[in-house]
């Protein structure tokens, strides 16, 4: 039997610490948390529940899963059709609410002071139906990494401007560097395999070049245009000249293995691989800086994919007012200050930008406010309950492209039709 969560978290003001549960319950619970993290996040969790943990009596134990979004996806869609209640909170993506907030326990009372604190757009994208689903953790924006040593050897003053820039300077880098001997070092790495992450970094192509969000907010099939086939008949010529051949199997974690131990002159990736570039064990330590993506030739607007994790508590759990609490831990200021010092990730909360600690700890993280500012969202919202299928066809579209399989023109022109019968229902 547990006391009221809400009456506890009344007298906390919203400042959400591991202290102010800590005489929330009498009965100590196990919360089974299912994440998809990658990187250091995994094992610095325990570090990161350890004063929630010590404060409630409750445990946490962590359940990883495969860092592709797509393959958690399903698997989270199996549990929860299933009523599993041997999970108790998932980790959920920024574009899953709307597909699964029906599992989903409402928190928008007892965290509703919280909210105030957190960007207004990030609440809104957990908010279904009046419905919050799930609380925001940290956020994220993709920035183009690049070498400052490289470009300052080969006399390039400045990262590219586009996508055209990005194509030259990677392969008059790859070449010199491949001259001097440094056969080892490719212009550019990326997410090119089949899944959810291409259809980020597809979307950041189109939408910087012009061709608009793959479907517009109005429902607007948009995809089919010459900016887009423009924007990814160039990236059809990145694997094999600056890129490897495999990155066509690349996911986040493939990229950030060649940039990190020094191969690459620039990476697309989120904010979490900046932490671990500058770790110790890293060939590019202090060798590094970030910028907004490019944007499409003729084109004045970057686009970086609105990412950010969030946490939801399954409504099949037996353990649902432990859970809640461990969430609103999570998603305040205390986890969200640890979680961005230690692994560089994005907070939610407006006034960490303008935290000491922060700053001093990981400086770029106050920086990426511009890249923030340049987000798009996926068509998850347009889209609701298809969004999976939708995406599915985009990125599998993009796929057959980048792989030289299918013309642009082609595929693009497919894509379309295969998306208004899914979406003609």
């Amino acid at each position: 039997m547990t006391i009221s969560l809400k009456s506890a978290l009344l007298r906390t003001s919203a400042v959400v610490s591991a202290a102010a549960f800590a005489a929330t319950t009498v009965a100590a619970d196990e919360i089974t948390y299912v994440s998809g993290a990658t990187g250091a996040a995994i094992e610095n969790f325990a570090a990161l529940v350890a004063p929630w943990e010590e404060a409630t009596g409750h445990t946490v134990t962590i359940v990883p899963m495969p860092s592709s979004t797509t393959d958690q996806f399903g698997q989270y869609r199996l549990w929860l059709a299933a009523g599993n209640g041997d999970i108790d909170m998932y980790q959920t993506d920024v574009i899953w609410a709307p597909q699964l907030a029906d599992h989903f326990v409402d928190m928008s009372e007892v965290a509703g002071e919280l909210m105030t604190t957190h960007f207004p757009s990030i609440v809104e994208s957990q908010t279904v139906d009046g419905r919050l689903v799930a609380l925001p953790i940290f956020t994220d924006a993709p920035a183009l990494y690049y070498r400052t040593d490289l470009l300052e050897k080969h006399g390039y003053d400045a990262p590219p401007s586009t996508w055209e820039e990005l194509t030259e300077m990677a392969q008059a880098i790859q070449d010199a560097e491949r001259a001097e001997g440094n056969n080892d070092l490719w212009g550019f790495v990326w997410q090119g395999n089949s899944y959810e992450g291409l259809t980020c970094d597809a979307l950041e192509w189109v939408k910087s070049s012009g061709g608009g969000q793959i479907i517009e907010p109005d429902g607007t099939i948009s995809i089919n245009n010459p900016n887009a086939i423009a924007a990814l008949e160039l990236a059809a010529t990145w694997p094999g000249t600056i890129s490897p051949e495999g990155v066509l199997a690349y996911q986040e974690e493939e990229a950030r293995g060649v940039w990190q131990t020094g191969n690459a002159v620039f990476m697309r990736n989120w904010p979490y691989a900046y932490g671990l570039g500058n770790g110790d064990d890293s060939a590019v330590k202090g060798l590094f800086a970030v910028t907004t993506l490019p944007t499409g030739q003729g084109h004045d607007t970057s686009a970086a994919t609105l990412g950010g994790w969030n946490v939801a508590v399954s409504k099949y759990s037996d353990s649902q007012e432990a859970a809640i609490s461990l969430a609103m831990y999570l998603a305040g200021p205390e986890a969200q200050k640890q979680r961005a010092i230690n692994e560089s990730n994005l907070p939610t909360i407006m006034s960490l930008y303008d935290d000491a600690d922060i700053a001093a700890a990981q400086p770029i993280i106050p920086q990426w406010k511009d890249v923030f500012l340049q987000a798009v969202p996926r068509p998850s919202a347009p889209t609701r309950q298809d969004y999976n299928e939708v995406s599915t066809l985009f990125f599998t579209a993009v796929h057959s492209v980048i792989s030289g399989e299918e013309s642009a023109a082609d595929a693009l022109a497919d894509l379309e039709v295969d998306l208004e019968d899914l979406l003609d229902k």
